[in-house]
């Protein structure tokens, strides 16, 4: 029986992307333009490319998912303040790699005030550029440096003749990111998808795993649910690590054999129009947990559902993660892994041998999303209805002698995806069981 398929929530439409161009251009100084290039092809071995995957403050702004775009805005155009540049229109390139836009297509697709085609970029670009005082660019861009150096060095040759000087560039990516911190409802309703197919997918890898499966056959199932759900494939590499592969943070072999006494951690999240699921569970190959396994996986458990809980308007990341080194510590010493004073082991970071990593990070168009988790370096920042982040706390013990044998090469990890709501939160992953005796009441065969 093939999976059941998942309503599709609405695309963003033309008259948000719009609204994001002008709220961006409100925020600048007078005479200032943007220049924003978006990702091109990537070549991954001679003649043939990665999967294209746009920018991501680019695709926010416009919608655009065609390479090697530029984006202008001019704000206080007459004839228009949004211009994009795109790639020309050619029937037989196209008759190999697809249909473009070509510039009367962007206009129209993408509600663009006006759009040229690449070829015309070097003769225009400089017209439309003459005249501002400063360029917002991503600083980070190679391509909107070399852009900004020579409108640079063109005001400069003009200066004679009365043009008016470029004064500088400044960074544009400080102001989209602080835009991108508060998703809109219809971002939500995509996160929310990417969510529901990445539980079903964890779901489903629960479901298949036996002993004797390699790591890559349960990141199969995973990977088809994405898909078949209609997402893009995986928001970043899937994770699937059994036994002591689970105490690599980023690990993406994904080559070894699942053994029945080991657990399995599975970190992996849809992309569906290029918003991230990011979830993680952690469960036995065979069904069972042993008490050992159990006992660890508690405290990590206990310690995830204490910081969803505090998710809420006014609470930080900060706090949240503080009172996770709390209970994570605290559990480490009840199990004889640390001794002492749960304060001191905190104080001389000692707990850090078992957990390196946030509690938290934002989620959105990028899997680790863009945003302050500081307003300035002494004040967190305060969670506000709008942001969506993950709470992901994690205990790695490594197999070494010192470490009681029961818990060595065991690595836990259980990661949810929350909408700030007014109330407190919304959690989008709570389609995939994180409860002990769920996990073994899915698995039984």
């Amino acid at each position: 029986m093939l999976p059941e398929l998942l309503p599709r929530p609405p695309a963003i439409g033309v008259d948000e992307y719009r609204t994001r161009r002008e709220a961006l251009m409100a925020q600048l100084p007078a005479n200032a333009a943007v220049v924003l290039p978006g990702a091109s092809l990537v070549t991954r071995s001679h003649d043939s490319e990665y999967a294209f995957r746009q920018n991501s403050d680019f695709y926010y702004l416009t919608g655009i998912t065609e390479p090697d775009a530029l984006l202008v805005l001019l704000p206080g155009r007459d004839t228009g303040e949004s211009v994009v540049f795109c790639q020309d229109r050619d029937p037989t390139l196209e008759a190999w790699t697809g249909r473009r836009l070509g510039a009367r297509g962007v206009e129209r697709e993408h509600d663009i005030d006006q759009a040229f085609e690449n070829a015309d970029r070097d003769a225009l670009l400089p017209t439309l550029l003459e005249g501002r005082e400063l360029l917002y660019v991503p600083l980070n861009n190679p391509d909107a440096l070399e852009i900004a150096e020579e409108a640079f060095s063109a005001a400069h040759a003009g200066l004679r003749r009365g043009r008016a000087p470029l004064k500088g560039w400044l960074d544009v990516s400080a102001l989209i990111h602080a835009m991108r911190l508060i998703k809109s409802e219809t971002e939500i309703a995509l996160l929310r998808h990417a969510a529901a197919v990445s539980a079903r997918a964890h779901v489903r890898a629960m479901q298949a795993s036996r002993p004797g499966l390699y790591e890559y056959q349960l990141q199969a199932e995973l990977e088809h649910e994405f898909v078949w759900q209609g997402g893009s494939g995986p928001a970043y590499s899937t994770i699937v690590g059994g036994g002591a592969n689970a105490c690599v943070l980023h690990y993406i072999e994904n080559r070894t054999a699942l053994s029945r006494e080991s657990l399995v951690l599975i970190d992996a999240g849809a992309e569906f129009d290029l918003y991230a699921g990011d979830i993680t569970r952690t469960f036995p190959v065979g069904g069972q947990f042993s008490d050992a396994q159990r006992a660890l996986y508690q405290v990590v458990l206990d310690a995830q559902e204490r910081a969803v809980s505090a998710v809420k308007p006014g609470a930080t990341l900060v706090d949240i993660h503080q009172n996770v080194v709390k209970d994570l510590t605290a559990g480490l010493i009840a199990l004889g892994i640390l001794e002492g004073d749960v304060q001191a082991r905190i104080d001389d970071e000692s707990y850090r041998r078992f957990y390196l990593h946030s509690t938290s990070h934002w989620l959105g168009l990028d899997v680790h999303d863009v945003g302050t988790y500081r307003l300035d370096e002494q004040t967190p920042r305060p969670l506000v209805p709008g942001m969506v982040l993950t709470i992901e706390p994690g205990l790695y013990i490594p197999d070494e002698d010192d470490i009681p044998s029961a818990y060595r090469g065991v690595g836990i990890r259980i990661e949810d995806n929350l909408v700030v709501t007014s109330e407190g939160h919304e959690n989008l992953t709570s389609g995939v069981p994180k409860q002990v005796t769920e996990i073994e009441a899915l698995m039984v065969k």
